[in-house]
């Protein structure tokens, strides 16, 4: 595959429905700061071209899991690979709820139809075509996308005179932040948990994350695939930043008049489709291009999840199994085992996607499976490939115990509430809103207990359960480093064991090079020794 598909692929397997919907509400309803996280993105993009994307290309592996059984050994490969399918298929119900909720505010088809729809259509197109497939759709999918949110700014600043009121509306209502530097790791936002949490998220997907590696490897050679991850970073920026801006856009059209206080909607996740069919409606096609992009975002991203789900089951599993049998697979046979596993993993994602509404705001949610799960998915590579003396059993355990650790703390519940900046329904019109639609009572019970729980005091729920959910990822991930370390250096002293060699081709090149060195000195030393006998 080229470059550019490729970056763009890379771009919206990440920046998927979810972002879309989620960044804009995120930055209408707790302003943005958010934005700050962009910063992380250029900070992670050179360490993950240069030092985990090499050890990948040499081994010319199809799953990313195959380092991990040459590195460590099966168990390590089996306990990481089940990590993973939990992670994707978690996150493919919040994705395929996404669209749900716009179809729902949009045109009143019911989330149960829009899932099921998106779902098949999904799973019909990765089945048939594979990865290939779904990097030409990804090119579409993002222009879409764009497209999409530009659409909703350049309607706001017609709308509002410009701009530069946009900017002065989110000013007045205490929306513009970005220079929050408080230590509080309970701070939902800073530029601290940001740029270090968004860092280390950034760097788990980008460096170690099937879905992402995969589409790599689809490119000739590792300087192509370096290219494409370099490419990526300004586009995920700009997207990002577009985003961010479109949630001040609907911000100047609902600042007097909040549609959740209203009524109109049941989240505030569902800010954006709501804008469009209030501000475009009149203008034939363009509710049908947002509804296009909002479903381009979620086929590109669930595709990704199927294939790459596909992948894993077939390497990780059922492979393996086959060879323990004393059986090999036939090219062909993997083939048809591959679009089987796809429609089953694409119906399974379906029945996920049902239980997405219980994890809460669509952004906080994705960001949070991504760092209780990837924050100890990236400790176990790097002590792969950073840590030569670091055998499968202190792996093992420093992978376990911090993703124990980071699922507890990301969905343990009682949860803190999240204070949110203030919304007025000065603006409404009570009579209107009573003509042209109902008020929906469970929005208005859902609304007034929102606002009762935040105002509980936040020091009586549990710390960990109120460190901000930004600080999983990295939390996670040192977590793991320390327990390897630590395990793996009392063994050797308990044992007396000396280290197994370990080949450079599965270490980083910096490693590498540097173990390499420290081996030719040592045999030059040994010549030395031996000429002087």
């Amino acid at each position: 595959m080229r470059v550019i598909p490729v970056a763009v692929g890379l771009m919206v397997s990440y920046l998927s429905a979810v972002s879309l919907l989620g960044v804009s509400s995120e930055n209408y309803v707790y302003g943005t700061q958010y934005a700050v996280i962009n910063i992380s993105y250029g900070l992670a993009t050179p360490f993950a071209a240069y030092f985990y994307l090499p050890v990948f290309f040499k081994l010319n592996a199809a799953s990313a899991f195959e380092y991990l059984q040459k590195r460590f050994g099966t168990i390590t490969r089996l306990i990481a690979s089940f990590a993973f399918l939990l992670q994707l298929l978690l996150y493919s119900g919040v994705v395929l709820y996404a669209p749900a909720l716009a179809l729902e505010a949009t045109t009143g088809i019911s989330t149960t139809a829009s899932v099921i729809g998106l779902g098949l259509i999904c799973t019909f197109y990765s089945t048939i075509g594979g990865i290939k497939a779904v990097i030409v759709t990804d090119v579409f999918q993002g222009l879409l996308m764009l497209a999409a949110v530009v659409t909703v700014i350049v309607t706001a600043a017609v709308d509002n005179g410009g701009l530069d009121q946009v900017w002065k509306i989110a000013e007045e209502g205490s929306r513009l932040e970005f220079d929050n530097i408080s230590p509080d790791p309970t701070v939902r936002h800073t530029w601290w948990s940001l740029t270090l949490g968004g860092f280390f998220t950034y760097l788990s997907l980008y460096s170690v994350n099937q879905v992402q590696v995969q589409r790599m490897l689809t490119v000739s050679n590792l300087e192509a695939a370096q290219r494409a991850l370099w490419w990526s970073w300004p586009m995920a920026s700009i997207m990002s930043l577009t985003l961010c801006f479109s949630g001040l856009a609907i911000y100047a059209k609902y600042h007097n008049c909040d549609p959740l206080k209203e009524g109109r909607i049941t989240s505030n996740d569902q800010l954006m489709p709501l804008y469009v069919m209030d501000t475009l409606s009149d203008y034939p096609g363009v509710p049908g291009l947002f509804i296009a992009g909002i479903f381009s975002a979620g086929l590109s991203t669930i595709s990704a999840t199927i294939n790459s789900l596909a992948a894993v089951i077939l390497e990780d599993y059922i492979k393996p199994l086959c060879r323990v049998r004393n059986k090999e697979l036939p090219a062909a046979t993997s083939m048809m085992i591959s679009k089987i596993l796809a429609l089953v993993v694409g119906l399974v994602c379906v029945g996920v996607a049902f239980l997405a509404q219980y994890l809460g705001g669509l952004l906080q949610a994705a960001l949070t499976i991504f760092g209780v799960i990837g924050g100890p998915m990236l400790g176990l590579y790097t002590l792969g490939m950073f840590f030569p003396l670091c055998d499968q059993p202190s792996a093992v355990s420093g992978f376990v115990l911090s993703l124990i650790f980071s699922l507890w703390i990301g969905f343990g519940q009682p949860k803190s509430p999240i204070p949110q900046l203030r919304t007025s329904t000065d603006g409404c019109k009570l009579n209107d809103t009573f003509m042209h639609r109902e008020y929906d009572g469970k929005s208005l019970i859902y609304a007034a207990l929102h606002l009762e729980r935040q105002m509980e005091d936040e020091e009586s729920y549990f710390y960990l359960y109120r460190i901000s959910y930004m600080w999983y990822c990295p939390l996670g991930f040192l977590l793991a480093i320390i327990t390897g370390w630590l395990v793996s250096q009392s063994t050797r002293w308990i044992l007396k064991e000396s280290p197994n060699e370990i080949d450079s081709v599965l270490l980083c090149p910096i490693v590498a090079n540097r173990m390499q060195k420290r081996r030719e000195a040592n045999e030059s030393r040994n010549m030395i020794v031996i000429n002087k006998s």
